[in-house]
């Protein structure tokens, strides 16, 4: 079969020849990734001896070539290919078993790969799949190193919130700092649509009766919270159907936040959750599945859920009530919403961060907060309750209250009295927060507290780096839905892990990694031409012993297609935690390195075989 067959003829050319603008625009027709750096790199050279600056179709062919016929996959190819021209129906199966590690069904399975990417009709219908064919296929989903199923929500979402991870961002409003920056609708719409389920809302009293969004005490912007809801309402199921949280930190006083619930009750309608499902008495958290299309207020309420519904059938609407919050002298404020509604006291939510679990040793001070009763009826199985040590929350918290901790004490929390956290976070919802220190919006690492079960694990999602990647990989998980089903051992409240000591839980699990070559990584932005001196860092994130990171050799002066073929062995204690992360880099010298791009996603997650990421 003649070569000049792949690609099919183009019909771009006038005159028998393109520019650059249409070699782009052809390269899309055939639907296979590239990078226009690396065509512009590539259509430059050719031309670079030439006055003209246009290819015919043979130029446009080595380009092709250059960009798509990667030397490792003709190599596979022809490991299979007998004739070196097709792979019979046969050999695909052969490679499928032994490449591929496909174990069932394996007839059916080659006969829709030839089906589906092999693009010459002659080579289809005798059953055979072309190096053509064979390239379109490795560079499909199904050879992602992401397992397809896990595109999809394929776990179990009939238990209760609390047994769930759940992607939660910090003051989401902010897309800067948290000092100057300004504050924007985007942030909300932004996270939705990244997957976010825990949306938080730092509520103020504004001019003319109006609530506003900033972070109090600063020179943050300030947007409508009516417009934030309005946001919120739009894009709240976009991506995924499973229920948001706004974890309201409130600020307002009880007459600004009847305007608020008017405005959640009024512009969220049926998606805003007003009532429980029925029970006389809550005992046990709903299930993400019961909850779909629902909005909940995470918020401080007066008295129990089941107050609040009799309230609301005596249509209460328009009163105050208050909560009476005990607050230590020597301790921190641990929870975000601690400081709600309570006005005129300064909003030092984050002053520091506690050091023990343990009741408090000092007198305890009683505050009275006034909470407007149209607001705390809209709090149904979300309610904000101050944490005081885990003694207290196992003998007097309810399943519907949660609390919020600082990452400080929770980091603590996590080293000190690690079993006590897994308990706690096994029956209660608990949200972690970055401390108030941070103010360029940076994040701490949230791996501490998924090891510990923490379900809201609140990251500020504008801040790229390290531990945004880690947020991103671990959501990718479960169809990007926003809920993780956690391990059985941090669901089961007979548990004795800790991330410190796995024990009986561990299942250790060996993975090896052949690293082969990467493909039009981006240029080094320190090189005036195509070249970069790229290598990969292979990381794992998970429980302390888990912790590993393994760097490969530098291929000099290749950004387009460097090869490596080095293999990585890891040993994994605790595959359910772990996550695994490929980072890119050019080496700039022997002491830094410029970041080039990196992809992460959580190891059981991992497909087998030849993959492409």
């Amino acid at each position: 079969m003649e070569e000049n067959r792949y690609p099919p003829d183009v019909d771009n050319f006038m005159d028998g020849k393109i520019d650059l603008e249409n070699t782009v625009e052809t390269l899309k027709k055939f639907e296979l990734p590239f990078n226009f750096t690396h065509v512009k790199h590539v259509f430059k050279k050719i031309i670079d001896k030439r006055k003209e600056h246009m290819i015919n179709i043979e130029d446009f062919r080595a380009i092709y070539r250059a960009i798509v016929h990667r030397p490792e996959f003709l190599e596979l190819f022809h490991a299979y290919a007998e004739n070196s021209k097709t792979l019979a129906h046969g050999q695909v199966i052969e490679f499928l078993k032994k490449e591929q590690y496909e174990t069932e069904e394996c007839e059916t399975t080659a006969l829709e790969i030839i089906l589906k990417y092999e693009p010459i009709q002659e080579v289809r219908k005798r059953s055979q799949l072309s190096f053509e064919g064979f390239i379109r296929y490795m560079a499909s989903e199904e050879c992602s190193v992401f397992k397809s199923h896990h595109r999809t929500v394929y776990q179990d979402m009939n238990y209760p919130l609390c047994d769930y991870f759940i992607s939660s961002s910090h003051n989401t409003y902010l897309i800067s700092d948290q000092l100057i920056g300004p504050s924007h609708l985007w942030g909300y719409s932004s996270a939705l649509l990244k997957g976010c389920r825990c949306l938080e809302i730092d509520c103020w009293d504004g001019s003319n009766n109006e609530p506003v969004v900033y972070h109090g005490h600063t020179l943050t912007s300030k947007i409508p919270f009516r417009s934030v809801i309005q946001v919120i309402e739009k894009y709240a199921f976009e991506v995924s159907d499973y229920p948001v949280v706004l974890s309201l930190e409130n600020h307002c006083s009880p007459q600004q936040q009847e305007v608020m619930a008017d405005y959640l009750e009024s512009i969220l309608g049926e998606k805003l959750l007003t009532s429980t499902f029925g029970e006389e008495r809550v005992t046990q958290l709903p299930s993400p599945e019961a909850l779909k299309f629902k909005i909940l207020i995470k918020n401080k309420k007066v008295g129990t859920v089941e107050e609040s519904m009799l309230r609301r059938d005596l249509d209460s609407h328009g009163e105050t009530g208050e909560v009476s919050e005990s607050e230590n002298v020597s301790d921190d404020d641990d929870s975000d919403d601690s400081a709600t509604l309570c006005p005129q006291r300064d909003s030092s939510k984050r002053k520091g961060e506690g050091t023990h679990s343990a009741p408090p040793r000092k007198k305890a001070k009683v505050k009275k907060v006034k909470i407007a009763l149209a607001l705390s009826d809209l709090v149904i199985y979300t309610k904000s309750e101050k944490f005081v040590s885990f003694e207290h929350s196992q003998n007097h918290q309810k399943c519907y209250e949660n609390n919020s901790i600082g990452e400080v004490r929770a980091q603590k929390f996590a080293k000190h009295s690690a079993r006590d956290f897994v308990l706690h976070t096994s029956k209660f919802i608990t949200r972690i927060y970055p401390k108030g220190t941070r103010a360029t919006s940076s994040n701490y690492n949230p791996q501490v507290f998924w090891n510990v079960g923490c379900q809201m694990v609140a990251l500020n999602f504008q801040t790229p780096g390290v531990q945004m990647e880690l947020q991103n990989g671990k959501f990718l998980d479960n169809g990007g839905c926003g809920y993780i089903l956690k391990p059985e051992f941090l669901r089961n409240r007979g548990s004795s892990f800790t991330p410190h000591n796995v024990g009986r839980y561990s299942k250790p699990m060996s993975l090896s990694i052949k690293l082969i070559s990467g493909h039009q990584l981006p240029p080094s932005n320190m090189s005036k031409t195509n070249k970069a001196d790229p290598l990969v860092q292979i990381e794992i994130y998970g429980v302390p012993e888990d912790q590993r990171k393994k760097k490969s050799g530098v291929i000099k002066s290749n950004a387009l297609s460097p090869r490596w073929d080095e293999t990585f062995s890891f040993t994994i204690q605790v595959p359910e935690l772990a996550l695994i992360r490929f980072c890119v880099e050019d080496e700039i010298s022997l002491f830094s390195n410029e970041f080039l791009g990196q992809y992460t996603l959580p190891v059981l997650s991992l497909n087998k075989g030849n993959i492409l990421m």
